[in-house]
């Protein structure tokens, strides 16, 4: 037996014991004579003891064992000495005499400390990821996945949803990010599509009468990556639901996401619940209004007001300007503070990066109003703004004017920054946001239309909303997100499960009814044999775990991550391939 118990189980109550451990050296000290080893698992740390004249054959081996040796040692449990208690760790009330030590592998210098202070670059760790890996708060992230994982699985089968694995080689299909394309060797020059997620495939198990699905389901898209978006892959918790409408998707997502979080995260609290105990819920029209975000963080205000009414015949010709070509001047106000020139200076910056020309500011000190802009506004103005926002000494307020879609971006970006710069979020504090009612479709730059969200939601209206001469602008989805924090979480809608419906949805972005059934041709044939009404949503898995986990870069919470330029540096992918497997595969690359 390689072992008895774990590195982290031992305590005061096997004192008199003799245990066989395994692990890995995590640190060893040389104390006159007496040597030290910290033994490592993922339950923990023992201190072990080496005795060179009781047992001096298991000493030879303990002076010969360097960092990351894997080692199995057997000896007896046994108080520490007094004052020497290590309240920090579980088993920091014993120590094990060793009599006996193997060493099973030895290890080479590794590339970096394996101690959560190190400070390697990403690039070192991921290419040695398993070493980083043997690190405590990585490996608390792998563990708080599978805690995740688990209790997913229990929540959703016990309420009578089915677990279905859905398929990974599937068809290409236009939804919106580029697909990641499988060459068929036995269908030379036709390709398998990994699938960006199990949208067509969950809608069709509702016709098949799986009425409730739910899947842990790996997902695929070739999209460049970001802070909260991984490369390559990602998990989404997949629900679907036939004979339900808004409010039952509603139901079950907020009961499953406050139970998880409960669960998963018992240090985080659920803040600014609705009186009824539900999440507060937004338009996406008034979260672009009052955020600037489709996403917005509430665990802080500074919400924006239109200030527009105030200032229609301005002398200010930034305000003047802006109102005249139909655009907006909006406000918002940051209570208690004032900003050095300096941190001015900054915010500024961010505004022009979103699009601003500059930022606008007024501060209330106890002698008045201050501002670079004040000799251009009237007293009646100062007053209105004053009196509208409620400003007090000691308060800031800043401007935006342009278009309603350009102050919005501008200004939420100045909100973000402001929560940064100041600490205005509580990191503990979980505050949900339903979003919903999103537009069906944009305009694109060369005038044409694209879907802006899910292009199987159901309009509001139905079928009717796609009436001749009816602004495409002007339909929106029975489409919702989950924010959390300042993130989408959660991304779902009512399906549109009128196929005639659903053809007048892609004529309006250029696809007609041909090329719909060419592209979805298992939906439409499958909706012309009885199709339920039905509706869902699909978490994202990693970024909830990220949000959980108090990490800002999704990366960390993948055992196994791909780099910010999209590679796995460890197993060196994306890598060539040679002529043979390309040959059977019917490809040939071409040069840049």
């Amino acid at each position: 037996m390689l072992r008895t118990h774990t590195c982290g189980e031992l305590t005061a109550a096997h004192i008199g014991q003799t245990v066989t451990l395994s692990g890995w050296v995590d640190t060893r000290r040389d104390h006159g004579g007496v040597i030290f080893i910290d033994l490592r698992d993922r339950y923990g740390i023992t201190q072990t003891v080496f005795d060179p004249v009781s047992h001096p054959d298991a000493y030879a081996v303990a002076d010969s064992a360097r960092s990351e040796y894997v080692v199995n040692f057997i000896g007896v449990v046994r108080s520490r000495p007094e004052g020497q208690t290590n309240t920090k760790i579980a088993t920091g009330e014993i120590e094990v005499l060793i009599h006996e030590a193997k060493i099973l592998t030895k290890a080479n210098t590794p590339p970096f400390e394996i101690s959560d202070k190190t400070n390697t670059s990403e690039d070192v760790r991921f290419k040695y990821r398993y070493l980083d890996l043997r690190r405590p708060a990585m490996r608390a992230k792998i563990e708080l996945r599978a805690k995740m994982n688990r209790f997913t699985r229990e929540y959703f089968s016990d309420r009578g949803f089915l677990d279905v694995q859905t398929p990974i080689f599937t068809s290409s299909s236009p939804e919106g990010a580029r697909d990641y394309l499988i060459p068929s060797r036995l269908h030379p020059g036709k390709f398998y599509a990994l699938p960006q997620a199990p949208q067509q495939y969950k809608q069709l198990l509702m016709v098949a009468g799986v009425d409730k699905y739910f899947q842990i389901a790996p997902c695929f898209r070739d999209e460049d990556p970001r802070a909260d978006r991984h490369s390559c892959e990602f998990y989404q918790i997949d629900c679907e639901m036939s004979f339900v409408d808004q409010e039952d998707i509603f139901a079950v997502a907020e009961d499953f996401i406050k139970q998880l979080s409960h669960h998963s995260a018992p240090q985080k609290t659920i803040e600014r619940l609705e009186e009824n105990g539900q999440f507060i819920r937004l338009t996406h029209t008034q979260a672009k209004d009052l955020y600037g975000s489709d996403k917005p963080d509430l665990r802080f205000d500074l919400h924006f007001e239109d200030v527009s009414s105030i200032f229609q015949d301005s002398a200010f010709s930034v305000f003047k300007w802006a109102l005249d070509f139909g655009g907006v001047v909006k406000a918002f106000k940051l209570p208690g503070k004032t900003l050095s020139r300096s941190q001015i200076d900054s915010i500024t910056d961010v505004a022009r990066a979103n699009g601003a020309k500059g930022l606008a500011y007024i501060t209330y000190e106890a002698d008045g109003p201050k501002s670079p802009i004040l000799k251009f506004l009237s007293e009646t103005e100062i007053a209105a703004l004053t009196e509208q926002l409620g400003a007090q000494v000691g308060d800031m307020i800043f401007f935006g004017a342009d278009t309603r879609e350009s102050v919005n971006k501008a200004l939420g970006g100045v909100r973000l920054a402001l929560r940064d710069m100041l600490s205005l979020a509580n990191q503990d504090a979980l505050v949900f946001a339903w979003v919903t009612d999103f537009p069906m479709y944009e305009l694109k730059p060369d005038g044409s239309y694209d879907f802006e969200h899910n292009p199987f939601s159901m309009p509001h209206g139905g079928v009717d909303a796609f009436a001749p001469g009816v602004d495409p602008l002007s339909i929106y989805g029975c489409q919702y997100d989950l924010a959390l924090n300042g993130y989408e979480i959660l991304s779902g809608s009512i399906r549109n499960h009128d196929i005639s419906s659903l053809v007048k949805a892609f004529e309006i972005v250029g696809k007609g009814e041909a090329e719909v059934k060419e592209k979805f041709w298992a939906m439409y044939e499958a909706f012309g044999y009885g199709v339920p009404p039905h509706g869902g949503f699909a978490f994202g898995f990693d970024r909830v775990l990220m949000i959980l986990s108090d990490e800002t870069n999704i990366r960390e919470i993948y055992a196994f991550p791909k780099s910010g330029k999209a590679e796995d540096a460890m197993m060196r992918a994306p890598s060539s391939v040679d002529e043979k497997q390309l040959e059977e595969l019917h490809i040939e690359v071409r040069g840049e």
